[in-house]
Parts: structure tokens; C-alpha cells; sequence
């Protein structure tokens, strides 16, 4: 989605050239799931698949919105009227974003907005971390804010929680906003450091695919919010502010002190596992061993499927087929529910194991997936 096309429909729509042009990308988590709301480790990286946004500032309080990605016109709003709840469409996460950082005592009085993205929408890639890290960037700029990446992040993670009413924790917002070309980020979501880890699985021979379900799901839906609420009471039954608290060394001991809470139990079991395993992966990864990694990533989506259970016939599918077709790794990667899968190949078997996916697809009447490529690419940026 070139940033012309973006200025010069934003022109169309509004009478004039907008003010700069902006992108933010989607992201894989490769590593690190439901760990981020437990105060924990995860280690996404960015996609080139970004939303890009074309933007001007106004001084009436009013927002203009449009997407080139819906078909609708041009929707506007009133600043001083935005609040949680009151917007039910795509248009929730930008103006969410704006009236976040309203809410933070920043003067945003309006701007002009045409966005397109080329994010794969419900895949489980942060189509709409990149909606709202897109448009907190261009404020910033726009708006001589000089807000930290992180606390953009920050900012626009609350507009999904409360405008939004999506219970996420802080990694893809983070990612957005934060990764670097070649690099996943390795992201304490307790403190926010961050290490950028080199991550060029083409040098070695190998390369990553997402493997995106056609299965769409949606953050804000009642079973997200159950396993977070889950952590949660598992967290207060142990005495700790978090489950990032709880040792991996000290894992068992504290499962045979939630007794019989069945329904926590598994939850705090995978959480303490995959900080274990976001750990165990930068080590391999920064001792130059990406192939070793591979079954830590399978290690996850059992945890993912079996422990939180939130994986489907469809993700599953493809781990299990990845893996008979000699894959070093798969498993599902984002919220669950649906979304997609990651997997970690020979460059050689690339081709082949994409072929058995997606022959393993119909021969179960799914709908075909869609695979490509996952190549480590920059954060949010301007472009114009």
C-alpha cells in the first residue's frame, strides 16, 4: 500500500493534501502467548503487512474518518461526545486512540483521517494494534506531543481496553510501535524493557510461514476475557500480584496449593511454562541456534491447545500436518480462537509443506488457508 496512493485518495476525499503520511504493521507473536496481561515475557516481531494512514489536523473538534479497507463514506465525529461504548465499528479504535489521549490531558482538537491497511483483519496479526498505533504516531507527530514509543503503546492499549472493550494485555501495541527490521522483540511487559533480538532465519536457511486459518476471531468476545479473568483469580488464590510471580522452579509447589480450582490450574500451568519457554528461546536464538527453537514453538501450541484451550480443528490441523511433513516447529500464534499459525521450515520444504496445509484443508472442507512468508520488518514510522 504505497504511501501516494494513501495521500492522493485523502486529497480526494477532503479538498486537500494531507499534513504527513504514516505506517504501523501487524505482528507475530513468536513466542510468549497470554503472557503479556500476566506481567510477562513475549517476543513478537513485525510484519510488512502495515496500515498505513494519510492524516491532517483540524481545530473544530471534529474527526473525520475513512477507510479505503470498508466502503463506507466518510464517518464523522464530535470530539467532546467520544466515549467508551459508543462506537461499535472500526472507527472504535481510532477514535478510542484519540480520546485516550484526550483522557491523558493532551489538546488533540481534531484531524482529518483516511486509512488502508493491508493487516489481515480477525487473523490473529494485530490488524487493529496497527489501526490504533498508526494514528497515535501521526498525533504525535502532528501534534509535537513527544510521547515515547512505549507510552504510545501504552495509550493506545487503553483505548482498546476501555474504548474498545477488548481486555488485551500490552505486546501488540508494543510491537507496532516498537520492532525493528531483523529483530523480534524481547518485551518484559512488567517493566517494558526491551532487547531486540536478531532474528535472520534467511541467513541460516530457514524461514518462518504463517499459516492464516480463514477462522476469524475477535478479542473482545467472552472467552478471551475468561482466561484473563482465569489468570487472575490464580494469581490472587497464590498471593501474587501476577503470575509472572510464580517461579518456573516452583511450578508444582504452587499447582498442589491451588488444589482442586480445576478450572485455574491449567491456566497458571501453561502461563509459567511459556515464560519459561520466551526465556529458553532468546538463549537458543542469541547462541545462533534458530533450528533449536523449533520444538519449543511445538511445546506452545500444546500448552495453547491442551492448558488454555484455546486453539481449533483448524490451527491444529495445521500444526499436526506441518509437523508430519518435517517442519522444525508450528504452532498457533495470537489469541486463539481461530487466526493463524507459525511455522518453522527448511527453506528446501517450504514448498511442500505448503502444499500438504493446504491439502489437509480440503480434505477436511475447510476454507483454503492462506500462507506467507513472516519476514521481521520495522515499526511504525513516518512516511511523508
Amino acid at each position: 500500500m504505497g504511501a501516494q496512493q494513501v495521500a492522493d485518495r485523502f486529497a480526494e476525499l477532503y479538498g486537500a493534501r494531507p499534513q504527513g503520511v504514516w505506517a504501523a504493521p501487524g505482528r507475530v507473536n513468536l513466542i510468549g502467548e497470554h503472557t503479556d496481561y500476566n506481567d510477562g515475557f513475549v517476543m513478537p516481531f513485525a510484519l510488512p503487512h502495515q496500515a498505513v494512514a494519510a492524516v491532517s489536523r483540524r481545530t473544530d473538534g471534529v474527526l473525520r474518518l475513512h477507510s479505503a479497507d470498508i466502503g463506507d463514506g466518510v464517518t464523522e465525529l464530535r470530539l467532546d461526545d467520544l466515549a467508551p461504548g459508543g462506537d461499535h465499528d472500526w472507527t472504535a479504535y481510532p477514535a478510542g486512540v484519540v480520546w485516550a489521549l484526550r483522557e491523558a490531558g493532551h489538546e488533540i482538537t481534531g484531524a482529518d483521517v483516511h486509512l488502508a491497511s493491508t493487516v489481515p483483519t480477525g487473523a490473529g496479526l494485530s490488524s487493529s494494534a496497527a489501526l490504533e498505533v498508526v494514528i497515535a504516531l501521526a498525533l504525535n507527530d502532528l501534534y509535537g506531543l513527544g510521547l515515547k514509543r512505549w507510552r504510545l503503546a501504552r495509550l493506545c492499549q487503553r483505548a482498546e481496553n476501555v474504548y474498545v472493550g477488548a481486555p488485551t494485555g500490552i505486546m501488540d501495541q508494543t510491537a507496532s510501535a516498537c520492532c525493528e527490521a531483523g529483530h523480534a522483540l524481547f518485551l518484559d511487559t512488567r517493566d517494558l524493557s526491551q532487547r531486540q533480538i536478531p532474528f535472520d532465519l534467511a541467513a541460516e536457511g530457514l524461514r518462518l510461514l504463517v499459516v492464516d486459518t480463514q477462522v476469524k476471531h475477535a478479542h473482545s468476545g467472552g472467552e478471551y476475557g475468561k482466561r484473563r479473568a482465569g489468570c487472575e483469580k490464580g494469581a490472587a488464590l497464590l498471593g501474587v500480584d501476577a503470575l509472572r510471580d510464580i517461579p518456573y522452579d516452583g511450578l508444582d509447589a504452587a499447582l498442589a496449593r491451588l488444589g482442586d480450582e480445576a478450572d485455574v490450574v491449567p491456566l497458571v500451568r501453561h502461563v509459567v511454562t511459556e515464560n519459561e519457554r520466551v526465556e529458553r528461546t532468546v538463549a537458543l536464538l542469541r547462541a545462533g541456534d534458530p533450528r533449536a527453537i523449533g520444538p519449543v514453538l511445538t511445546e506452545g501450541h500444546a500448552s495453547l491447545r491442551d492448558d488454555f484451550r484455546i486453539s481449533c480443528p483448524e490451527l491444529d490441523l495445521v500444526v499436526d500436518t506441518a509437523l508430519a511433513g518435517g517442519a522444525l516447529g508450528a504452532r498457533m500464534t495470537g489469541g486463539g480462537f481461530g487466526g493463524s499459525a507459525i511455522v518453522l521450515a527448511e527453506e528446501a520444504d517450504v514448498e511442500t509443506l505448503t502444499k500438504s496445509v493446504e491439502a489437509a484443508f480440503a480434505a477436511a472442507g475447510f476454507t483454503a488457508p492462506r500462507v506467507f512468508e513472516a519476514v521481521p520488518s520495522a515499526g511504525a514510522r513516518r512516511l511523508v
